[in-house]
């Protein structure tokens, strides 16, 4: 069974760290990675564990729908994203994703009261892990840490794609990055496990087009963002788009 962790306990569980982010601490770093970490986090800036986001935006449920949503990521514990989406534009479900201490689950209800989807098995979370490492773009420190490897895959004249590599709740994220001249952060892809075909869960690329940035507490971070299946070719925009967000606030501890 998943744990019954709310937002603010999850949050509240988060460790400060005092550590403060300098480039010249990362010179070892390819230097498209060096020009994103520049670009995302201000220096002297705390190396934050946990970011509490508030967005809102539209998901795919065979029509878009619109949501509004709080989510607490902690690095070391896992996410939680609680959110309330009206079908038809006035009927209310409301419920939460999530991944906590290695457990994934969802439980959505109509009306908060009747039951639309609960779900709790190996499958669920390891795919609830997969949305973890993908949303690690919202919390750029964490590619500060010593666990995390870097490889450069290629430059454009504009733009250059590198591979960072880490694990996060016993599962290994292959995350491939576009970053811009500016070390703006384009689109991020990766394997995730999952099964949008309907078929057996299996590994499928998965990622999203970061379309806007804004800045928060010393980070700055997409705020505009089009995340869905099949990533990088032409199944993403005409089935594997379902989640489309804007992020209006973030908090970093």
């Amino acid at each position: 069974m998943a744990k019954q962790v709310s937002l603010n306990t999850l949050w509240n569980s988060t460790t400060s760290q005092d550590r403060g982010f300098y480039l010249e601490d990362y010179t070892h770093l390819p230097e498209a990675a060096r020009r994103y970490l520049g670009h995302a986090i201000a220096p002297g800036t705390k190396l934050a564990s946990a970011v509490r986001l508030q967005m809102h935006g539209e998901i795919k449920l065979k029509e878009w729908i619109p949501f509004k949503a709080a989510q607490v990521i902690c690095w070391e514990r896992g996410l939680i994203w609680s959110a309330t989406a009206w079908m038809n534009g006035f009927l209310p479900i409301v419920g939460s994703d999530r991944i906590i201490d290695g457990i994934g689950a969802m439980q959505w209800k109509l009306l908060g009261l009747f039951p639309v989807m609960t779900a709790s098995d190996p499958d669920i979370t390891r795919s609830a892990i997969g949305r973890l490492q993908s949303e690690s773009v919202c919390l750029p420190s964490v590619f500060c840490r010593d666990d995390v490897s870097w490889a450069s895959i290629d430059s454009w004249p504009l733009d250059s794609r590198l591979h960072s590599s880490f694990v996060v709740q016993g599962e290994r994220a292959e995350l491939d990055l576009t970053i811009g001249q500016t070390g703006r952060l384009k689109t991020f892809k990766l394997p995730r496990w999952g099964n949008p075909d309907g078929t057996e869960s299996h590994y499928v690329d998965f990622g999203g087009i970061l379309e806007e940035e804004g800045t928060f507490g010393g980070y700055t971070i997409p705020t505009r963002l089009r995340i869905g299946w099949y990533f990088g070719t032409e199944r993403f925009e005409s089935e594997g788009e379902f989640f489309r967000a804007t992020i209006d606030d973030a908090i970093y501890r």
